[in-house]
């Protein structure tokens, strides 16, 4: 009988508390700088108290990478109990944190990183995906492995209702964000599977609702070999009316046997603002 594993994630993997107990996932939070202060995402800080220094305040928080002795310390304790430990990450082009995890890992036995090249629950997909193969009783090396060959097969991304995020954080000039505002265009962003990186996708124009529709409707579209196990809506602070417009969308289609809804960390929602939605799956 093989050693007992423990299922780790970054918190930006937006599993949503649910899904966390379900698969018993132990959960390390980034930090997250506002106004001088240090927090710990979905701890201590939430995306709301985020918005909410935005608006009154004008300031947006720094997200920091977790460090070497950090993740040293958490694996330890796990080790030290004769576990090993699959711990999945924000891809490592949106982070330093996925080579800091491989740096602490190297000092101790039977820790295994994965990159998920991807953020959200995009990770969230690949977290599940090693949580099966944990109860089919794979080794953790194998599972590490396996789900390290399916990142190109996770299909992130998200429309943006506003660039107003994006602007303040420094990811687009004033004037873009202006001229996407006048215009009502909703860009989509989306995770390049080959580099892990993110670009800008179709750039929708109009109502949101029906651009939620319309975005939706586009994912599904891209791909005629969509795996069927689940997908993900997970949002930045939304409506449920407008959670409801994608979900019917998506039941319409008849393609996931579930569908799983999330609201995004700290970490996330900070580069994006509220009324963010994405739809997140799997490819065969």
């Amino acid at each position: 009988m093989g050693k007992k594993i423990i299922l780790s994630a970054d918190s930006a993997c937006d599993l949503g508390e649910e899904l966390r107990q379900r698969y018993n996932v132990s959960i390390y939070p980034y930090h997250i700088v506002l106004d001088g202060k240090q927090y710990s995402d979905g701890i201590d800080i939430h995306p709301d108290d985020i918005y909410e220094a935005y608006r009154k305040k004008g300031i947006l928080p720094q997200t920091s990478a977790i460090n070497v002795s950090e993740y040293y310390e958490y694996f330890k304790k796990f080790t030290n109990e004769g576990y090993e430990v699959i711990h999945i990450h924000l891809g490592a082009a949106l982070s330093s944190s996925y080579q800091n995890c491989c740096t602490a890992a190297e000092e101790l036995e039977g820790v295994y990183p994965i990159n998920s090249g991807s953020l959200s629950s995009g990770i969230a997909l690949q977290v599940i995906e090693a949580a099966e193969r944990i109860e089919r009783g794979m080794s953790a090396a194998d599972i590490a492995n396996e789900v390290s060959a399916l990142a190109p097969k996770c299909h992130a991304s998200f429309v943006l209702d506003t660039l107003e995020f994006m602007r303040a954080g420094g990811r687009c000039s004033t004037i873009a964000a202006l001229g996407a505002n006048l215009l009502k265009l909703k860009p989509c962003i989306e995770v390049d599977n080959a580099s892990g990186a993110m670009s800008v996708g179709k750039i929708y124009r109009g109502n949101l609702d029906k651009v939620l529709v319309q975005y939706t409707e586009d994912q599904l579209a891209r791909y005629s070999n969509i795996k069927r196990d689940r997908a993900f809506i997970t949002h930045a602070g939304i409506s449920e009316d407008r959670i409801e417009i994608v979900r019917n969308v998506l039941v319409s289609r008849n393609i996931f046997k579930e569908i799983y809804i999330t609201r995004a960390s700290c970490t996330i929602s900070s580069h994006c603002g509220p009324n963010t939605l994405g739809v997140l799956f799997m490819t065969e």
